[in-house]
């Protein structure tokens, strides 16, 4: 028998205590007590270390006071000192690990039911899978009246021309699954197989007929884990999935932040592009060792704007030593991509994923809503005149001068950039309307790729560039010669859009525009 009962100390504490016994039986005790109780790894590899140091088990002895045979994997992941790099600013204090594990959750008590051989813990705490199995890239297709949004339809398209790239690159066949959750959904769940999914895992629902954080990310985390039913999950056969993509709206931004963290991983936010390849590092924290190389093979490479300049950064989420981070995340900028062709004969697996929601999730209830009427979608058109700062000297007339090369057009709509949004340009008549932020392009904005894009007045910063930078034509104009969105227009129009976009309509109105005939402003090529 033992005076000091480890369920009633951290383990700092419970080091000390320790340092104060010599008798090895007492001791002995102690780590039973433990192994009994909380059986947190680090408080029997406290004792086992007293042990050693009062001559009772032999100093070559590494198990730390664990049984042989024991299940290890996924143990509390305790300070940096014991995980060292791999932490990263992962560290946590003894205190709250005990809190935690003094009161397991149900589901914690649910698993050692199921006969799993780690101890009860907290989740927030667990270290990855390692060597884990992982396949197959997942998309969160968001739902909005009982209707696909248009951006789940494009990463559907994304994804499928992803995965059939990384069947010919590594002759492997990995699947695109669309999740989702809702209100009667089965039939949203079948238009994704139409759009490109190998398999649509659906959870059905009433009372998830509008977006709720806490139950979505419960569903797509139990979802991700292959848990559930035998039924629901035996068409799949590893841990986690390999990639999964969120859409980078209000709501997908808020549950892929939630979701990754459940899945012990990273998350790529407001990305514009991606691809599949393997990378050489260096760096010590992810091979290592220090001065040693190592190929990651099928890394998604995540591009999103770089704040800091006009360029892009590419994100990597690469495994450290012992520690995997799956699934790689990624956000997506609506209108990034194109969706594939509609095809109602695609052949695919629609799953009903089985799950007891807590009726703890759904204490916040919405009541009763608004309906916002339809913004403006500037997507789908043949020709995108976007307007910018330069409008300054006169915003009424700028505007007007916008609107008429608009209509010269048979398939254009006006956009602005936000320089004009948070601008108090001040406009008369009907011409305000246009002015509301429902017209942005770019990265906080919409994304657009039409064949032709004239920007006027527009000085091409990087959070614009994301937003247009695809189309097939880029007509800019703008009287400075040094403006950034000369960089990446085909053609450069010098000269006073005041002046410009008079001409311009007039020629697209005649059926005889050149656009060297235009390009310094004056008539001369440039």
């Amino acid at each position: 028998m033992t005076d000091v009962d480890p369920t009633e100390h951290t383990v700092d504490e419970l080091t000390d205590e320790l340092e104060t016994i010599d008798d090895a039986d007492e001791l002995q005790a102690i780590l039973e007590a433990e192994q009994a109780g909380q059986d947190r790894q680090t408080a029997r590899e406290a004792v086992h270390r007293r042990l050693e140091a009062v001559g009772a088990v032999d100093a070559d002895d590494d198990s730390g006071g664990v049984e042989e045979g024991t299940e290890t994997e996924g143990e509390y992941e305790e300070t940096k000192e014991d995980t060292g790099d791999e932490a990263e600013g992962e560290e946590i204090s003894d205190e709250e690990i005990d809190e935690s594990e003094s009161e397991p959750d149900e589901a914690d008590e649910e698993e050692e039911d199921d006969g799993l051989s780690h101890p009860t813990r907290d989740k927030r705490h667990v270290r990855a899978l390692a060597d884990g199995e992982y396949a197959d890239m997942w998309v969160f297709c968001e739902t909005q009246g009982g209707e696909l949004l248009d951006v789940s339809l494009e990463m559907l398209g994304k994804a499928r021309r992803l995965m059939d790239q990384f069947e010919e690159d590594y002759n492997d066949e990995e699947r695109v699954v669309a999740f989702l959750m809702g209100d009667d959904c089965e039939g949203l769940a079948e238009e994704c197989i139409a759009y490109g999914a190998d398999v649509a895992v659906y959870h059905d629902d009433d009372r998830l007929e509008r977006f709720l954080h806490k139950p979505y990310t419960e569903i797509s985390a139990h979802m991700a884990r292959g848990e559930g039913t035998v039924e629901s999950t035996d068409w799949r056969e590893y841990d986690k999935p390999r990639y999964v993509l969120f859409p980078a709206t209000n709501n997908g931004r808020d549950l892929s932040a939630k979701v990754q963290a459940e899945l012990d991983s990273g998350l790529a936010s407001d990305c514009s592009d991606l691809f599949i390849e393997e990378n050489e590092v260096s760096n010590p924290v992810k091979t290592g060792e220090p001065g040693v190389k190592k190929t990651f093979e099928k890394v998604l490479h995540m591009k999103r704007p770089d704040f800091s300049g006009f360029e892009y950064s590419t994100i990597l989420c690469l495994d450290n030593p012992g520690r995997e981070f799956h699934p790689q995340g990624a956000s997506i900028i609506p209108g990034s991509f194109d969706p594939i062709e509609r095809d109602p004969d695609r052949e695919g697996l629609v799953i009903e994923h089985d799950m007891e929601l807590e009726e703890e999730w759904f204490r916040v209830e919405i009541a009763e809503y608004d309906q916002l009427e339809a913004g403006i979608d500037l997507t789908g058109h043949e020709v995108v005149v976007c307007l910018g700062r330069g409008i300054a000297d006169d915003p009424t007339e700028g505007m007007e001068l916008g609107l008429d090369l608009v209509d010269a057009f048979e398939d254009a709509e006006l956009g602005i950039t936000r320089g004009i949004v948070t601008s108090s340009y001040q406009f008369d008549g009907h011409v305000e309307q246009y002015s509301k932020e429902e017209r942005q392009i770019g990265e906080t904005g919409q994304v657009v790729a039409p064949d032709l894009y004239i920007a006027a007045g527009v000085s091409g910063a990087v959070q614009h560039k994301v937003g247009m930078d695809e189309s097939d034509t880029i007509v800019a104009i703008n009287t400075d010669t040094d403006a950034r969105i000369r960089d990446f227009s085909d053609y450069f129009v010098e000269g006073d859009l005041f002046e410009v976009l008079p001409r311009l309509t007039r020629a697209v109105e005649s059926g005889e525009i050149e656009l060297e005939a235009v390009a310094d402003g004056s008539g001369g090529d440039d």
